[in-house]
């Protein structure tokens, strides 16, 4: 015979202080940050296949579009995780919150590299650019069991 889980207790919602009619703010913001940071590597996949500039200028604009929003939208999960006791407990808050600061480095440091020249992407420009893809999984990761597992901005029905 099968052995079942307990049944989960129901658990409380943790709000976001950084919201906006009671919609957090942080998971709206992210999306375009993520879309051009993860757009960065088609991109440059473009270029190192085709030579054409314009894949490399895309890229140039990509990645700061992706570095510069990021770091836009870690600030309203900045102020939740520094206002909000249940979520500072949590290590998947701070787990996720030094993910996306590393990730947001790298992908600055990538727009940096990309400066003076956006042709010149091997091979830091290509490294950083997967390096950041693979970071951006991993903090999603995390940010999807901060709402899913903790309630993290989520109405829970009672």
């Amino acid at each position: 015979m099968a052995k079942s889980s307990p049944p989960k207790t129901p658990q409380r919602s943790i709000k976001s202080r950084a919201s906006f009619a009671g919609h957090p703010l942080h998971p709206v913001m992210i999306h375009f940050p993520v879309a051009a940071l993860m757009a960065l590597v088609v991109s440059d996949l473009g270029y190192l296949y085709s030579g054409d500039p314009f894949w490399a200028r895309a890229s140039l604009w990509l990645a700061g579009v992706g570095a510069f929003g990021g770091w836009i939208a870690s600030i309203a999960g900045i102020i939740d995780l520094v206002t909000v006791k249940r979520i500072r407990r949590l290590i998947t808050g701070w787990s996720h919150a030094i993910i996306a600061v590393m990730m947001l480095s790298l992908a600055s440091l990538n727009w940096l590299f990309r400066l003076d020249d956006p042709s010149d992407l091997l091979p830091w420009g290509l490294a950083l650019s997967l390096l950041t893809a693979a970071m951006i999984a991993l903090a999603g990761w995390l940010g999807g069991q901060l709402v899913y597992e903790h309630a993290v901005g989520v109405d829970v029905d009672d």
